[in-house]
């Protein structure tokens, strides 16, 4: 392989369903390649290589393996890369924990209302 556009290959790898998505997702200069921004979708990318992209609400570090000429199945695009995307940061042990997905009790309300006047 001698290089594939970027825009061709975040939609084969699967970061962005369209190439158009892609397309925006450079344009706005979230998409780096080996630490350099691109604004460009026509760079090519080559094995190797480091994509450096922050999708919303995300961010995702990708070493080049290979690419395709087709998008195919997703077991297929998690062949095309490695994962470098370092793991979150873990919470802090002080700060209060409440249940996810329900309304916090009064308990974790007591907590939270401390834990916010401690850091004031």
């Amino acid at each position: 392989m001698t290089g594939q556009r970027l825009d061709k290959w975040l939609r084969c790898a699967r970061l962005v369903k369209t190439r158009s998505a892609a397309a925006r997702l450079i344009a706005d200069g979230k998409v780096r390649l080996n630490g350099e921004r691109v604004r460009k979708q026509s760079h090519l990318v080559q094995p190797g290589d480091v994509v450096t992209a922050t999708p919303p609400q995300r961010l995702v570090v990708w070493r080049v393996l290979d690419a395709v000429e087709r998008r195919g199945p997703a077991t297929l695009a998690q062949t095309l890369y490695e994962d470098l995307t370092p793991k979150p940061a873990a919470t802090s042990d002080n700060a209060p924990e409440t249940r996810t997905g329900k309304r916090p009790t009064k308990r974790d309300r007591r907590r939270l209302e401390a834990f916010r006047t401690f850091w004031r």
